[in-house]
């Protein structure tokens, strides 16, 4: 009961916050031909000291991620943005570097807006299911914000669990310049992170470590215009008097404004290999069929929307049959009172993939 409640009670805190514009906005989502990027994290077998700099051998050797781009998948970022990754038994490490001539921050508060400043931001998602996923949010004043989205924003029903901590986080901040001084020009700065593999685990038995397993993954960054009064730094506002939007940079784009499409995040493969050595990773098949089904729930939650109804066949939805890498699939649908599901048996692999009203996927073997 006490479980229900705290969902209950952090449900009514999103609702008001998103009431309020204290949420990132979000444009209504489009199909979109964006693929998803893709990083092979190797295996590190010395601790990853967490001080945010780039000394360590195994940092040397990770490959970079491409240059981060602007969320719709449009335009090159003001700023350099790129992220390494690693992996321990223990830990997931990423260390990122941002290109910014004006390193500043001023919130102090955990579990404050923390992208009311200038941050980077982790968005993890064990399952590839379209939900139950993992947001970290850090300034360059190494003040973090974490939490648990049981689904998307675009559920009415979803719950941000606000009060969700990720025990044992390492984080440091590191700036090659100064911080809040605008008398000078900076070059950037660096987080680095350690996150405990224990946050993830669903039962106190699992082993969530993914070896040699895909995860999906991003990274968002959060940039604004700022100005200076007194020697201050803060969020520049138009003629209006409201803030000017915020830059939203992106390691694997969206396609649209809105970060929280899980479906079209990245894909890190957790390598068992050593820093080092190589490994390949390419994005299975079924992957493929998935990032379909979620076009056709778009099109079924953009028709819903305006019509208060679901779509209740293929037909009308367009949906009959596609094709993937060469192989003709035909779905099914199966209507009932409070949505819908469609389903498509996989041709490489066997599997049944099922979508449901909610954007949730489910894989029977």
């Amino acid at each position: 009961m006490k479980l229900f409640f705290n969902f209950f009670l952090y449900g009514l805190v999103i609702i008001l916050l998103v009431s309020c514009g204290t949420f990132k906005k979000v444009k209504k989502s489009t199909v979109t031909d964006i693929s998803p990027k893709k990083y092979i994290a190797y295996y590190t077998p010395k601790v990853i000291n967490i001080d945010g700099k780039l000394n360590e051998e195994a940092w040397k050797k990770a490959p970079w991620t491409e240059l981060f781009i602007d969320i719709e998948g449009k335009k090159k970022p003001k700023y350099n943005t790129r992220a390494k990754m690693l992996w321990d038994d223990t830990y997931f490490y990423i260390i990122a570097e941002l290109e910014e001539p004006h390193v500043w921050a001023d919130i102090t508060k955990h579990d404050a807006i923390i992208f009311h400043n200038n941050d980077f931001e982790v968005f993890v998602e064990p399952d590839n299911n379209g939900h139950d996923y993992y947001e970290l949010e850090i300034n360059a004043l190494n003040t973090t914000w974490d939490l648990f989205i049981t689904e998307p924003y675009r559920e009415l029903d979803n719950y941000a669990v606000n009060d969700f901590e990720i025990k044992g986080l390492k984080s440091a901040i590191s700036i090659n310049g100064t911080l809040n001084n605008p008398n000078d020009i900076d070059k950037g700065w660096v987080v680095e992170m350690a996150i405990p593999w224990e946050v993830y685990k669903r039962s106190y038995y699992e082993n969530i470590v993914p070896r040699d397993k895909f995860w999906r993954v991003n990274f968002s960054r959060v940039n604004w215009d700022h100005t200076i009064h007194n020697g201050k730094y803060s969020r520049k506002t138009g003629n209006d008097g409201k803030f000017l939007p915020e830059y939203n940079w992106v390691w694997s784009p969206q396609g649209v404004i809105n970060i929280h499409e899980p479906e079209k995040w990245g894909y890190v493969y957790f390598s068992s290999k050593k820093i080092g050595e190589k490994d390949s990773f390419s994005i299975p098949d079924d992957e493929r069929i998935k990032w379909k089904l979620f076009e056709f729930y778009r099109k079924q939650k953009s028709y819903y929307l305006k019509h208060s109804q679901w779509i209740t066949s293929l037909d009308k939805l367009n949906a009959k049959e596609f094709t993937v890498l060469g192989k003709l699939i035909q779905p099914r649908m199966e209507n009932h009172s409070q949505g819908f599901v469609i389903i498509v048996k996989s041709p490489f692999t066997g599997n049944e993939i099922i979508i449901n009203e909610e954007g949730k996927l489910t894989v029977k073997k």
